[in-house]
């Protein structure tokens, strides 16, 4: 349950952005034992992005190759060890892992979520 002071306007949530991207690269850098890098497709209007996730105790990077998922796209960069992550993949946390939210395999590379 959300805590009353936790509610935000139907105003602030349209200012997120969540697109389809589709990974075209994925690894576990040396640098973290905790985060995936990852570059993301989301087509001509946004082009590649790099999006680091900390979900490397759950997932191998072979997992996400070529695979659709929904990702915030409007969030501000944050510098991830000498990484810099461009956005955020969304994910259900199930308290012992997560799951991931895919995409349908037929949506448009950038298709925003409405």
């Amino acid at each position: 349950m959300v805590e009353e002071n936790m509610k935000i306007e139907l105003s602030d949530f349209l200012k997120v952005e969540m697109r389809v991207g589709q990974i075209i690269e994925a690894n576990a850098p040396e640098w973290s034992n905790k985060l995936l890098e990852f570059k993301v497709d989301f087509g001509t209007e946004l082009g590649q992005r790099t999006i680091c996730s900390a979900i490397r105790k759950w997932y191998q990077p072979e997992f996400f190759m070529d695979k659709k998922f929904i990702f915030v796209t409007n969030l501000a960069e944050r510098k991830m060890g000498p990484s810099v992550s461009q956005g955020m993949m969304l994910m259900v946390d199930l308290g012992d892992k997560v799951q991931l939210v895919f995409a349908p395999d037929n949506a448009p590379l950038g298709a925003p979520l409405g």
